[in-house]
């Protein structure tokens, strides 16, 4: 199963962005394999964004994506890594994070915990709080 980015969905969803058709490809490779998901988080991020949020869930499921809950053993793994990511942040640049984690930090840890592949085009905050996650990127050579 390939967990899908809200990135991934914006950029497939988005006819000139940069990443389209390796967003697109990323997508099919994994319908066509074991699967490929959208949690609840993402989801909620492509409807604010959406100018029809009522549309979204129904359009992501004809693409063949799954959507998921998150389960409630990826909360600890979310919240050690956000953890670590406010005092790093507050140890290079002396200013805090929001209290609350970052979209990120759920949608890298239901990866983690359920054994996936996370689809993103922001490497840099998954491969350093969620190391053990196999990444499928445009710049790593990753699915597409």
């Amino acid at each position: 199963m390939i967990l899908l980015d809200t990135n991934v969905l914006i950029y497939a969803s988005t006819a000139h962005s940069p990443f389209l058709e390796w967003s697109r490809r990323t997508i099919a490779a994994g319908v066509s394999a074991d699967g490929a998901a959208v949690n609840a988080v993402s989801l909620a991020e492509i409807c604010a964004g959406d100018a029809e949020p009522e549309t979204v869930a129904d359009r992501l499921r004809s693409w063949g994506a799954t959507l998921l809950d998150i389960p409630a053993a990826a909360a600890e793994p979310c919240a050690k890594a956000y953890k670590q990511y406010r005092a790093r942040r507050r140890a290079e640049s002396g200013l805090d994070a929001p209290a609350l984690p970052l979209p990120d930090f759920f949608i890298g840890a239901h990866a983690q915990v359920m054994g996936w592949h996370l689809a993103t085009v922001d490497e840099g905050r998954f491969r350093t709080y969620f190391p053990s996650v196999t990444l499928l990127a445009p710049r790593s050579g990753g699915w597409g």
